[in-house]
């Protein structure tokens, strides 16, 4: 005989999966003791909402499902603003919550939910589990539907008494056939045709690249075609990182926060090639950004995303990677005219900035624009929201590393907790967060479990006392009337830390801040850096 809780553990060894975050309660307990003696490893977070992003890190840093864990009431609601996030992301993560008993589900009994009908407009797919013989089925539909298609969260909830009801023996299915969920990955060959055809006509192609690139490990094969078409690139913030930062046909993030650059090339271009993308009004704030006469082909496995926001001329669905090489094959040795690639060398030459600097405080940009040469070329950067993202995004120069910060729903409190599960999913690779101080104060309490899991990651965070892209909104539109965006009575950051644990040590200077930089990378050890800023920084030249 085995017991649900066992059936659950046993599943996710079937599944590869070693490392699960969670937070434990009474619903969930049978599934604890479970994990007690397996070799899946449990990380207790110190609050739900930090298990989800945290399994989102460890999933963008591996390339498969993340898995968080959450006990039933206040446990399972906890963890929804971490599923919205994944799943506005495209981040394939299982959340799996306990649940009151099967005979007490709709008594609003303690600490009871409905979470399968509070997730549903943020996941895949959500699952109340019966019984324990569906446990073996269900968690395998799970795993196959967030990591397959487009990626995203799929929520299990289950019922305590589902997890100690016992069944005669486990078996875990070896295929999966969901009647209604077949995606679509080849790229239908018609549509690719068209689309080399129309790049062969165009006097000025760019490439929009998105997060799909990165999540369907379609990197290489789009700067082949790239490098083979000399097709220059532009990237929404989650497709920062499809090219290295200084590569030459790499323009930078386009959008509201954008490079100018970036921006004028997409207002220039006849033709937009959009690889994974949703181009929201971040990336493009009205489809007349671009110009009247521009043709856009849209590559996406997402049927619903394409031409949602803008209209397209060729639509292509498919997996990324089978769609670039059918492509790369039919545009054959096709390059763009010396025209549009001396245009595109003048747009990077005449768009780079000036930075203004205030004596006696850190300049960001600056310093995040450096950061990236003092790291491993693998390196991995956390950036969370607010300007630090802004700054990140527009300025740390991306080399064989990776980029996660929230792009679609832009939670604060993310990149402490992603940095976690990043830095356990690839535990040889540099991890550095950046934040401002008042998204480190969302997540201070995961210092316990960097501490806890002995990581060596390393935060910077940028303090000026104010929630500063709010204020920025309050200046520009609100007459400077900075409603709840102050932030005078903070704590002592640096003690805050030190009282984890934790060295760290706070600068007033890019010159301070580089030495402790230089100095920090090579230790073991996690260190806290606080950069002081000046509130008037902005978060755009």
């Amino acid at each position: 005989m085995i017991t649900g809780a066992d059936i659950m553990v046993k599943c996710l060894q079937a599944e590869g999966v070693d490392t699960v975050f969670g937070y434990p309660g009474a619903t969930i307990c049978p599934f604890y003791d479970a994990i007690y003696d397996s070799d899946v490893h449990h990380v207790l977070v110190r609050q739900e909402q930090n298990a989800a992003h945290a399994a989102s890190g460890y999933a963008r840093a591996r390339m498969k499902p993340g898995v968080c864990v959450a006990t039933s009431g206040p446990g399972a609601t906890n963890l929804i603003t971490g599923i919205a996030t994944a799943h506005m992301d495209s981040i394939p993560m299982v959340a799996i919550t306990g649940q009151v008993r099967s005979d007490l589900l709709g008594s609003d009994s303690f600490q009871e939910a409905d979470i399968t009908g509070a997730c549903e407009p943020f996941t895949k797919h959500t699952y109340l589990v019966k019984r324990t013989e569906d446990l073996p089925r269900i968690f395998k539909e799970a795993f196959h539907i967030a990591a397959t298609g487009r990626p995203g969260p799929v929520l299990i909830d289950i019922p305590v008494d589902v997890q100690t009801n016992s069944i005669e023996s486990f078996e875990y299915p070896d295929k999966v056939d969901i009647r209604g969920y077949k995606p679509n990955t080849k790229g239908h060959s018609v549509q690719v045709q068209k689309a080399a055809g129309l790049i062969k006509k165009a006097k000025r192609p760019i490439i929009v690249s998105g997060g799909g690139v990165l999540s369907s490990g379609a990197k290489l094969k789009l700067q082949k075609f790239a490098e083979n078409t000399q097709i220059p690139i532009l990237s929404t913030m989650m497709g920062i990182g499809v090219m290295p930062s200084d590569h030459p046909l790499y323009l930078g993030m386009l959008g509201t926060h954008g490079r100018r650059c970036a921006n004028k090339a997409l207002h220039e271009t006849d033709l937009a090639i959009v690889c994974g993308a949703r181009l929201g009004d971040r990336a493009i704030a009205a489809p007349d950004q671009m110009g009247n006469t521009t043709k856009i082909i849209h590559i996406d496995i997402d049927p619903a995303e394409i031409g949602k926001n803008v209209k397209v001329d060729i639509p292509i669905v498919g997996d990324m990677n089978n769609v670039l090489k059918n492509l790369i094959e039919e545009i054959g040795d096709y390059k763009i005219s010396a025209e549009w690639d001396a245009e595109v060398k003048n747009l990077k030459a005449h768009y780079q900035n000036k930075i203004t600097t205030f004596d006696g405080y850190v300049e960001p940009r600056t310093l995040i624009g450096n950061l990236s040469s003092m790291l491993k070329a693998k390196a991995i950067l956390c950036a969370d929201v607010g300007q630090n993202q802004i700054w990140c995004a527009n300025n740390f120069r991306i080399r064989e590393g990776r980029f996660f910060t929230t792009g679609g729903m832009g939670t604060m409190g993310y990149s402490i907790p992603a940095a976690i599960g990043a830095k356990l999913g690839l535990k040889k690779r540099d991890v550095v967060v950046v934040c401002g101080d008042g998204s480190f104060q969302m997540g201070m309490n995961e210092l316990s479990t960097i501490v806890q899991e002995n990581l060596n990651i390393k935060i910077i965070v940028m303090r000026n006392y104010r929630l500063g892209m709010v204020r920025e909104l309050q200046d520009n539109h609100y007459n400077s009337r900075h409603s709840g965006t102050i932030l005078n009575e903070e704590p002592d950051i640096v003690a805050i830390a030190k009282a984890y644990g934790i060295d760290s040590a706070e600068v007033s200077s890019n010159e301070d801040a580089e030495k402790y930089i230089n100095k920090i990378v090579e230790s073991d050890k996690p260190f806290v850096l606080v950069c002081r800023v000046h509130p008037d920084t902005p978060s755009i030249l």
